[in-house]
């Protein structure tokens, strides 16, 4: 187990003046990715703010298009171009500009452009996503421009339950919660799960 004062001490340390920093939190569907980035972003104040890599979900109506409706969430259902392409803009911290970032929207399903204002003062920004660490480009690019990457991995047990309880809330029957936690979520988390080598830090359960 890792108390999150300690991930908020390294992550406090990103957030000092002097440059923008970059910190990814990456592993399988429901490890719990997008709870720690919000905790340490809330903890951190006007220091840090999160930018989703879900935010690049291409919208419903192309996925039909390409025929990848049923694999949403498999890495070429991303832009992942385009998220590569925001956070080098990130990084480098253009002094006065705002930059705007997307951000996914469950209960529609959707990514929603320029909801998600970075202000070139703000010293951090904590980024989320399954792909943070793929070896296959462009995604590889992703880890030359992040400062730090973090994997999370919990009880193999407890993050398949999230993500039943994620797809539940989110209205699916329970048994299409499940089809989906262990049908194509299951094959991402099994590619994701393979990167975590290659992360600075691998993270269990959060206390």
């Amino acid at each position: 187990m890792t108390a999150f004062a300690e991930l908020l001490e390294r992550a406090a340390k990103l957030a000092e003046p002097g440059g923008r920093r970059l910190l990814g939190i990456t592993g399988a569907p429901g490890a719990g990715k997008s709870t720690l980035a919000e905790r340490l972003v809330t903890a951190l104040g006007g220091r840090a703010v999160l930018v989703g890599m879900d935010g690049f979900h291409l919208a419903q109506r192309e996925l039909e298009r390409l025929g990848r409706a049923e694999r949403k969430g498999a890495p070429d259902t991303f832009d992942a171009h385009g998220y590569l392409d925001l956070l080098v803009r990130l990084r480098r911290a253009e002094p006065g500009v705002t930059v705007y970032a997307p951000e996914f929207r469950r209960e529609i399903e959707e990514p929603v452009a320029c909801a998600v204002p970075v202000a070139a003062e703000v010293p951090l920004v904590v980024t989320e996503g399954n792909y943070l660490l793929l070896a296959d480009r462009p995604w590889s690019r992703l880890r030359e421009v992040l400062d730090e990457v973090w994997f999370l991995a919990p009880d193999e047990n407890v993050r398949l339950a999230r993500l039943v309880a994620r797809h539940e809330r989110y209205g699916r029957t329970h048994e299409e919660a499940e089809n989906r936690a262990h049908g194509s979520d299951q094959s991402n988390a099994i590619r994701v799960t393979e990167t975590m080598s290659r992360a600075d830090l691998c993270i269990g359960s959060v206390i």
